[in-house]
């Protein structure tokens, strides 16, 4: 069986402001429609039958199971108690695939990377495949179109020629043997590494047999296999996820599957990629795959531009203009603008991590902010109220709750509320309202087959999200 493991564990700072810490990339619709996490689902579709196995940071993993429900998607979602890069990510995988087929074959794809040539992924993982039920440990190495410092290099044997056509016999239609792993070079380098002809971007995507994969990590790693396992064995179903043990998962070390077993594994081979492969790792990325005029530029949004080349210019909220500007890089959010210079695109996440320091919440949340149960948009906040718009989604349910500081009116907009007020249940239409005084015991559900939406108004001393005490929560949030 050929199961596949989507690792959407990824923070996405570099993709500021879009991008946020409770909300990275793999979950945004950067490159079409879907988010980057259904895009790599739907793209493997055709290889593979077998229900995915999806790895994601417990903090994620309510948008995980929205978008799954969105999509009419179903999946096995483990949930990482700590980031701990992918090598341990991948081991709860293995020991997951084998609980349903213990010959069972790994197909590891990020969530957040984009291939504009699926078929041509498709087509080079059938000679990866094969090389792994031979038990090789097997890689994509993308056939590199310029010289790039922001990637990792595959060397492979001299003679190997990666920019062969997918008919001839070495290179995309087979699995080599990796000759060693380059870390990130200088730019005369990487020139050097692109015309040998023998190095490969480091894609991050792997095939290989799970009981394989835990033998070398065994062999390379055993306290990251012992504490791989201990959490594994400790697991529960919790909803719609799969619960490891935390104590046993935190204790082992964050190493990525590259340097915990690639590197040294005698049977590492690369299957040559070229499929229009682009991590997406910053905004010269996304740049560089955007449909762009003439002009160079890659415009998205309510955008006006004059006398204007080669930027990228994304507007979400609201009428952004450029003019008489080269090259830069304008990214608007509601909450938000940030404009750079596309040389600067890899130090976007300086950014990020400076409003982590300051303990700003535009580091980590949108104004929209997403819960299991649908989702609040802080529209207007002052010293003493706060107005939201808030949409439950149908059968969505918020916790029995009461605050301490603060009332709130509920005006509905759309939809059907059900409401508890203290000992009274009731129903809400659109353009009725209710009050929930403070100290009262409430909850607001959605019984219907639409969207709720409605206003509220918060009102008193304090505002914060914190002033909650629930009683009853059926998303079984502490």
């Amino acid at each position: 069986m050929l199961i596949p493991v989507v690792l959407a564990g990824g923070s996405g700072t570099r993709l500021w402001p879009m991008s946020r810490a409770s909300y990275p990339k793999q979950f945004l619709p950067i490159t079409s429609a879907r988010s980057m996490l259904l895009e790599t689902l739907a793209r493997i579709e055709s290889v593979s039958a077998a229900n995915p196995i999806i790895v994601c940071q417990e903090d994620h993993r309510f948008l995980v199971a929205e978008q799954l429900r969105e999509a009419d998607r179903s999946a096995d979602i483990l949930l990482e108690p700590a980031m701990r890069n992918t090598a341990p990510a991948i081991g709860l995988a293995a020991l997951q695939a084998m609980s349903r087929d213990p010959n069972a074959v790994l197909l590891v794809l990020p969530a957040d990377h984009a291939i504009a040539n699926p078929e041509a992924l498709m087509r080079a993982i059938t000679p990866a495949r094969e090389a792994a039920e031979r038990g090789k440990l097997v890689t994509f190495g993308v056939t590199p179109t310029r010289a790039e410092t922001g990637y990792g290099y595959i060397e492979i044997e001299t003679g190997i020629k990666t920019g062969m056509a997918p008919s001839e016999p070495c290179g995309h239609d087979s699995a080599v043997p990796i000759q060693r792993f380059v870390e990130k070079p200088d730019a005369k380098t990487a020139q050097a590494y692109v015309e040998s002809g023998r190095h490969l971007w480091n894609s991050g995507m792997f095939v290989m047999r799970a009981d394989r994969y835990l033998e070398a990590l065994g062999r390379q790693r055993p306290a990251m296999l012992e504490a791989v396992t201990a959490a594994w064995e400790g697991r529960q179903t919790d909803l719609d996820f799969l619960r490891v043990d935390a104590d046993a998962f935190v204790a082992c070390d964050a190493e990525s599957i590259d340097y915990a077993v690639m590197e040294n594994a005698a049977d590492a081979s690369v299957v040559a990629l070229d499929a229009g492969w682009s991590d997406v790792g910053s905004w010269q990325s996304l740049w560089e795959i955007s449909a762009k005029g003439a002009d160079g530029n890659a415009l998205r949004g309510d955008v006006i531009v004059d006398d204007v080349s080669g930027c990228l210019i994304h507007g979400e909220s609201r009428l952004v203009a450029a003019v008489g500007v080269r090259d830069l890089m304008i990214i608007e959010t509601p909450d938000a603008v940030m404009v750079a210079h596309r040389d600067a695109a890899q130090s976007v996440k300086h950014i990020a991590e400076t409003l982590k320091r300051q303990e700003r919440p535009e580091w980590d949340q949108h104004r929209r902010v997403h819960r299991p149960w649908g989702s609040y948009d802080s529209v207007h906040r002052a010293e003493r109220y706060q107005v939201k718009q808030i949409s439950v989604t149908p059968g969505g349910r918020l916790s029995l709750q009461k605050h301490f500081h603060r009332a709130e009116h509920w005006i509905v907009v759309r939809g059907t509320a059900r409401v508890t007020r203290g000992d009274e249940t009731f129903l809400l239409e659109e353009n009725q309202s209710t009050y929930i005084p403070l100290g009262v015991v409430h909850r607001l559900e959605n019984p219907g087959k639409i969207e709720l939406e409605l206003i509220e108004v918060q009102s008193g001393s304090y505002l914060g999200e914190d002033d909650i005490e629930r009683f009853d929560d059926v998303y079984r949030r502490e």
